[in-house]
């Protein structure tokens, strides 16, 4: 099995670009992804975009970057307002921030949605994501829902534990407006890394795992 570490141009020093369409789906895909590099790259530099957060939804997206990006030396939360369900619809304007995006942040790493998601507002922002950065390392998470999209990933981040256990205890405390639908549960969340977990031969069980469609040695 392949391990690749992420560091950026000199040791411990890391650019990372998070986006999500929804308020909780960087948190959902890749949060502990986020966590562990945190842990262990402390001069790490993040931009974090979602493009449906409005209202409360708001509010609960702020929080939620806040607590899983307290570990960066540097970060930039961009929350837009966009329409939750209507992205296509407003895809121009969506394509223009992107653009806008590229110009003020150049990443190392990207972690987007997964380009065969079954959620048209996922798909799109994964396709606005490889139609903009054509030179960069591009890991496609994904997330569980009532679609029943779920592939086969080929690449896998192993999480330790506690960061498990502190992933899915954030989610519950930061997204109180999604604790009435019945798929947003712990087990939710601990089933599929601990079955990501068990498909990558994790030490303490538990992995995310991502669509890595270009790597370059």
């Amino acid at each position: 099995m392949l391990t690749v570490t992420f560091t950026g141009k000199n040791p411990k020093d890391l650019k990372l670009l998070c986006i999500g369409a929804h308020s909780d789906d960087i948190e959902i895909g890749c949060g502990g992804t986020v966590l562990r590099l945190l842990e262990e790259n402390p001069n790490t530099e993040v931009c974090w975009v979602v493009f449906a957060a409005a209202g409360e939804r708001k509010a609960e997206a702020t929080l939620s970057a806040e607590k899983f990006l307290a570990g960066a030396k540097r970060k930039d939360v961009i929350l837009r307002e966009f329409r939750d369900g209507y992205l296509p619809y407003a895809g121009a304007e969506v394509k223009d921030f992107f653009e806008e995006l590229k110009r003020r942040f150049s990443p190392d790493l990207i972690l987007t949605h997964f380009r065969e998601d079954l959620h048209q507002d996922h798909r799109l922002v994964s396709e606005l994501t490889w139609n903009t950065f054509r030179n960069h390392l591009i890991l496609e998470y994904e997330i569980v829902k009532y679609d029943g999209d779920l592939g086969a990933p080929n690449y896998f981040v192993h999480l330790a534990e506690p960061t498990v256990r502190r992933k899915i205890r954030l989610l519950m405390e930061c997204f109180q407006t999604q604790r009435d639908k019945r798929w947003f549960t712990e087990d939710t969340f601990s089933s599929i890394l601990r079955l990501r977990g068990m498909e990558s031969n994790a030490p303490d069980r538990f992995a995310e795992a991502y669509y890595c469609r270009k790597l370059v040695y």
